[in-house]
């Protein structure tokens, strides 16, 4: 994966060479922490430093890119075909409130 897409505030930002795991688990302790700036890339072509703020409450969206060549996942299936996809799958990423 060579980029991760941010939507937050109606805007898009971008992260670049990190991990899906990473970015979660940085959004995840920031919530935890009560606040947190998240590094993103704004702007196409030439990306300027931007910083996001991050704390419970605040909606962001993070969006994995699959570079062209990337294999599918081992778990890819038809989302069109009901049957053979299944019920969604359970949410594993950061949660914007802690369960209690």
């Amino acid at each position: 994966m060579k980029r991760i897409d941010i939507s937050y505030g109606g805007q898009w930002f971008s992260i670049g060479n990190r991990s899906l795991e990473d970015v979660h688990e940085e959004i995840r302790a920031g919530i935890l922490a009560g606040h947190h700036w998240l590094e993103v890339n704004d702007g196409e072509g030439q990306p300027r430093p931007a910083y996001l703020s991050i704390s419970p409450g605040v909606p962001i969206a993070v969006v994995p890119t699959p570079e062209p060549h990337d294999p599918p996942s081992e778990t890819a299936v038809d989302v069109l075909d009901p049957e053979i996809a299944g019920p969604p799958p359970e949410w594993t990423g950061p949660t914007l409130r802690p369960r209690s």
